[in-house]
């Protein structure tokens, strides 16, 4: 009896299945780095510069404003400062709509080269290296075997 209860635990551990058992391969790409070179992106990256100028601009009248109604308190500049706030969010969605149809021609061919590099090299899933580190997703990736960034940037050209 005791032997059947030490093997138990051991024929059950074999039984188990391994979920490291297939070969998957994790790839990171540079997306910014890969959608400057590509030569049809010109055009959606300049509205993206003029667009993060236009708000940055936006955004400092409105620190401004906000200072100046933080000191006054007046209701006149306390309405500027909610009327300034509101330009920017409306602006800023209008700019939202612009730069994602800007975007989607650009993606397409991204994303055909992502997925073109990743199937010949054996990747079973990549990420956006920058997503992958602000968001914490990957603690260690060794870059030599998981940067695709060169390879997207070669089948790009």
């Amino acid at each position: 009896m005791n032997k059947f209860l030490i093997l138990l635990p051991l024929a059950l551990l074999a039984t188990v299945p391994h979920a490291q058992g297939a070969k998957n391969r994790l790839g990171l790409v540079d997306v910014q780095a890969a959608v400057k070179a590509l030569p049809a992106s010109k055009a959606y990256l300049d509205l993206s510069a003029r667009v993060d100028a236009d708000l940055k601009a936006r955004r400092g009248k409105i620190d401004e404003l906000a200072g100046k109604a933080a000191s006054s308190g007046s209701a006149a500049d306390r309405k500027a400062l909610l009327d300034a706030q509101q330009a920017y969010n409306s602006t800023q969605t209008a700019y939202r709509g612009r730069i994602a149809t800007a975007f989607e021609p650009v993606a397409a061919k991204l994303n055909a080269a992502v997925a073109k590099v990743a199937k010949a090299n054996g990747y079973s899933v990549v990420m956006d290296q920058r997503v992958a580190a602000q968001n914490r997703l990957v603690i260690y990736a060794n870059a030599s075997a998981t940067d695709l960034t060169a390879a997207v940037i070669k089948a790009l050209k």
